[in-house]
């Protein structure tokens, strides 16, 4: 059995593939699984990390603001398309399988084309320029929202979820040792500030901008993941001026820091929505403003609608943001419901469910 799986750009797009790749491994180890990504881009250094092989296309993204950048476009698209033909042919796979990202779009165009069977896997509730022109060629369609038929063929949705990483749980770890673990007061009530690998301006210049509230509430402590490009920014300010904060870059452990965690603040992106149904904690979302088709606002209105969610527009991040938390983790009741509610939209067999459905086409 052999299949390729393309796409990535961003870790939203990476981890999913990563988890459909492990799956695969684990219910046939004889599979035989390459990865084709975009030269330059995060996949590159991230697939074989995980174990696999990966290739990569010279495929970039058409810039949507006027640069010279664009002049090349058609040239790498057509060279992509020609690399793809030499891919496929010589690796002949049972079935390709497209997670988003530059590199699907060629990679899955000439699998079609050759006759090879197709799988995508939308993770977003509002699905994106590249999987919409697949899915009118594609076999299935793997979605994690409800009303995707706006954007593709429905009767070739499978709603499976996305797939997140595998020790991401509700009872990965007790809340007890990951408070200690963290070096966190069991007496406090903990949130975690989550802004992604690269940090996110916004959500850390609204924790600098209430600095004062926050050492108001002796009460409340804050693990700030803020972003390696805005640690050396904001570290000697919040060490000196807040005993009850901890920051730092990464966080190296997430199912720790979810565990310790009473409410969470993220960003909305389909992945990180996907893990904090699974964990089941009380969580503010700000979506961000720099996605295209304002996609993060689309899945995170996804659970407001359903009352397992609060949103804060980035634009009032520095006025609402630390104030709604902490009028959020003083509510018990609230809590509680939006932890059951955001559990009920929990996919926890989402790798599983795709792998099914990739096998189905075998």
């Amino acid at each position: 059995m052999k299949i390729i799986i393309s796409g990535g750009g961003t870790g939203g797009h990476i981890f999913p593939a990563i988890a459909i790749a492990d799956e695969l491994r684990r219910q046939r180890p004889e599979v035989e699984i390459l990865f084709v990504g975009a030269q330059g881009k995060m996949e590159m250094e991230r697939v074989p990390k995980a174990g696999y092989e990966i290739v990569g296309l010279p495929v970039v993204g058409f810039q949507r603001k006027l640069t010279f950048k664009n002049l090349l476009f058609p040239f790498k698209l057509v060279n992509s398309l020609w690399q793809a033909v030499k891919i496929i042919r010589k690796f002949k796979p049972d079935v390709a399988v497209g997670v988003g990202g530059y590199a699907s779009g060629p990679t899955l165009e000439i699998a079609m084309r050759l006759g090879v069977k197709g799988l995508i896997q939308e993770q977003n509730s509002y699905a994106g320029v590249t999987n919409k022109i697949l899915g009118k060629k594609v076999n299935k369609i793997c979605v994690a929202y409800d009303n995707m038929g706006q954007f593709f063929p429905s009767e070739k949705i499978v709603i499976t979820g996305n797939p997140v990483r595998a020790d991401i749980g509700i009872n990965a770890i007790d809340k007890s040792s990951a408070i200690k673990q963290l070096g966190f007061d069991a007496s406090k009530k903990t949130v975690l500030l989550i802004g992604g690998s690269l940090g996110a301006a916004s959500l850390n210049a609204a924790m600098d901008s209430n600095l004062a509230l926050i050492k108001s509430r002796p009460d409340v402590q804050f693990f700030w993941q803020c972003g390696k490009i805005y640690i050396e920014k904001y570290s000697k300010t919040a060490t000196a001026a807040l005993p009850n904060v901890k920051i730092q870059a990464f966080v190296d452990d997430m199912k720790v820091a979810y565990a310790a965690a009473d409410v969470v603040i993220s960003r909305a992106g389909a992945l990180s929505i996907s893990e904090l149904c699974l964990v089941g904690k009380p969580v503010i979302l700000v979506p961000s403003p720099n996605v295209s088709e304002d996609h993060q606002t689309k899945n995170a209105m996804s659970l407001v609608n359903k009352n397992a969610a609060l949103l804060v527009k980035d634009a009032d991040a520095s006025t609402d943001m630390i104030v709604k938390t902490l009028q959020l983790i003083d509510n018990q009741l609230l809590c509680a419901e939006y932890s059951k509610n955001i559990l009920n939209l929990a996919k926890p067999n989402a790798a599983k469910d795709i792998v099914a459905e990739i096998l189905n086409m075998i």
